[in-house]
C-alpha cells in the first residue's frame, strides 16, 4: 500500500508558514489546526524546512519566552526528508522510525501534495491488518461450512 492511500482519506491540504515569519504565528497555526508540524515556505514557495513541536519547545527551552519573536527560520529543521507519493507505508513508517521524526512531506513530480504523520501511517497499517482478519474470518467461517 502507498501514501496514495493515506492522501486520498485525509486530503492533500498541506499547513505552510513563511519562514519570515515569528514562532508565535507558527505556535497559533499549530493550535488552530491542530497539527504537531507545519512545513516551512521559502522564497518562490519552495520548501524550506519544517517546524515542528518538538523544535518550538526546544528554543523555548533554550530562550525563554523571546523564542516567540524568533523568526521561524532560525528554529526549523532545515534538512528535511520527504517522501514520493507512490512510496510504500511500510517504507516511510521505516524512516521515520529511524530518524525520530513523526511528520513528512510528501513529493509528486518536485511538487508538495500532501504531509503526512506516523499516526496517519499506524492508523492506515492497522484498517489493513482489520481487513486481513476480516477475510481471515470469512475464510475460516467457509471453512466451517464446508466441514459439514
Amino acid at each position: 500500500m502507498t501514501l496514495k492511500a493515506i492522501l486520498a482519506g485525509k486530503g492533500s491540504e498541506v499547513v505552510s508558514i513563511d519562514f519570515t515569519a515569528d514562532l508565535a504565528t507558527a505556535a497559533k497555526l499549530l493550535t488552530k489546526h491542530h497539527i504537531g508540524a507545519v512545513v516551512v515556505l521559502g522564497v518562490g514557495g519552495r520548501l524550506a524546512g519544517i517546524l515542528s513541536e518538538r523544535d518550538l519547545v526546544r528554543a523555548m527551552a533554550e530562550n525563554g519566552m523571546t523564542a516567540l519573536q524568533l523568526p521561524v527560520a532560525q528554529v526549523m529543521t532545515r534538512d528535511v526528508s520527504t517522501c514520493e507519493v507512490d512510496d510504500s507505508i511500510a517504507s516511510v513508517m521505516d524512516r521515520m522510525t529511524k530518524g525520530r521524526f513523526r511528520h513528512m512531506p510528501v513529493i509528486e513530480k518536485d511538487r508538495l501534495v500532501g504531509m503526512v504523520s506516523i499516526g496517519d501511517m499506524l492508523k492506515q497499517h492497522i484498517e489493513t491488518i482489520r481487513e486481513h482478519v476480516h477475510q481471515l474470518e470469512l475464510s475460516m467461517a467457509e471453512f466451517d461450512l464446508l466441514r459439514l
